[in-house]
């Protein structure tokens, strides 16, 4: 498949991988494409009062939130703390925030898009434009998976924060690499050379050895998901693909797919 074009106004901007539900894009002027699409149901607003970790915030009223959309590394050649870099961003200051889903995680945090007083661009963007975080894929509206995916190209492309290390997007070849990340979240690269089913579960396969090769595996229940966006699943075997999750070791590494923004058609094929 061949890289997509879109124009935003009067401004053209080089898709450089189209993802399953959103089209990734970088252009060279990256504040209006970043700022776009992440802005959802309000949620309130504060002042941070301290950064927990390298995506939660506390606010002065004790709400503890969790940036929505993004994961980091934290282990690894291409570890990152960012914690740090959060700091440097929302310390001390006030935030307006939004998301699609307000619910509390399990460690009652609340999920939610940042934005700097004044700023139209959340602050997962800045995050991922400094290559100190990575997109999660779990966004489900298009116009904003876009705008992240768009913030982590650029970094990727300028080889900031976790993209200095060659090794941050794993070889799809390189099972025992891969392995190295169990329970991580991980990005993996690699031509799909075979979609085969076993009884409720689809595996695009990496390798032809299925006990030791990575593979990824979709759920009969996210098949229908795949054909609702007008993506047949088939059609991914011989293509170079992007894929991004957390690894488990199921005789070889796999990383399955709970949401259509894990994968992504990379380059021009």
């Amino acid at each position: 498949m061949q890289s997509a074009a879109v124009t935003t106004g009067l401004q053209r901007v080089r898709c450089a991988a189209i993802v399953l539900g959103a089209v990734a894009c970088v252009t060279a002027v990256a504040e209006p494409v970043l700022a776009a699409g992440c802005s959802f149901e309000p949620q309130g607003e504060g002042r941070v009062a301290a950064v927990i970790d390298a995506r939660t915030l506390r606010l002065q009223d004790g709400r503890e939130i969790r940036l929505a959309g993004i994961e980091t590394i934290m282990s690894g050649k291409a570890a990152t703390n960012a914690a740090p870099a959060l700091s440097a961003i929302v310390a001390g200051r006030d935030v307006t925030l939004s998301g699609e889903d307000d619910t509390p995680d399990r460690y009652g945090r609340q999920p939610a898009f940042a934005f700097l007083d004044g700023s139209d661009t959340p602050v997962q963007s800045v995050l991922l434009t400094q290559g100190e975080a990575l997109v999660s894929g779990t966004v489900a509206d298009k116009d904003c998976a876009a705008a992240l995916l768009a913030a982590e190209a650029e970094a990727r492309r300028a080889k900031r924060g976790i993209w200095a290390d060659p090794t941050a997007i794993k070889n799809a070849e390189s099972p025992g690499d891969i392995l190295t990340g169990i329970g991580r979240f991980t990005l993996v690269e690699g031509k799909v050379l075979s979609v085969r089913q076993a009884g409720a579960t689809t595996y695009l396969n990496f390798g032809r050895n299925w006990t030791r090769d990575f593979a990824v595996t979709i759920s009969r229940r996210m098949i229908g998901a795949f054909e609702a966006a007008g993506m047949n699943v088939k059609s991914l075997e011989n293509r170079q693909i992007r894929v991004r999750g957390w690894v488990e070791a199921r005789n070889g590494p796999r990383i399955e797919l709970l949401q259509l923004g894990q994968i992504e058609l990379v380059g021009g094929n």
